[in-house]
């Protein structure tokens, strides 16, 4: 089994505390989201980002939390499938777009925002802004140190 380059949590720990109180804020049922979108959100930015250790922890996590195969499967095609609500839509939209900001000069384009901001009120959007960096800032920690998926049970 690969093990991760460095340990993050020995080394950043407070650093590392500050990321979990916004995973503990946005799970906690305040932020608006849905827990099944942040979910998903979080599992298509981790496919985006190449990061098996939140792939895994993400569907998995969803998975126990009742969401479908199905879904979770066909996720990265979610623009083909009938599968998501217009809601979840928006939400993926707008998570990829702030995940590939470098693939377009305006960042998140504006119909993806407006389309995002017309399923979700303020303090909604500002969480789901904060879920999306919150999993890309994960991703880029896991995918740099090399930590690996946990290994199946």
């Amino acid at each position: 089994m690969q093990t991760a380059r460095i340990a993050l949590r020995k080394h950043v720990a407070e650093g590392y505390r500050g990321l979990l109180a916004a995973e503990t804020f946005l799970n906690g049922g305040g932020s608006g989201v849905p827990r099944g979108t942040l979910d998903l959100v979080r599992l298509r930015v981790s496919q985006i980002n190449g990061c098996a250790f939140c792939v895994e922890m993400h569907s998995r996590e969803a998975r126990e939390a009742g969401e479908t195969d199905r879904r979770l499967h066909t996720v990265t095609a979610w623009r083909e499938t009938p599968y998501f609500t217009a809601a979840e839509r928006a939400a993926l939209a707008l998570a990829e777009a702030a995940t590939r900001i470098a693939d377009n000069p305006e960042g998140v384009p504006q119909p993806v925002w407006d389309e995002a901001a017309r399923h979700y009120d303020e303090p909604a959007l500002a969480s789901l802004v904060l879920a999306i960096a919150a999993i890309n800032a994960w991703n880029r920690l896991n995918v740099a140190t090399r930590t690996p998926a946990p290994e199946a049970a």
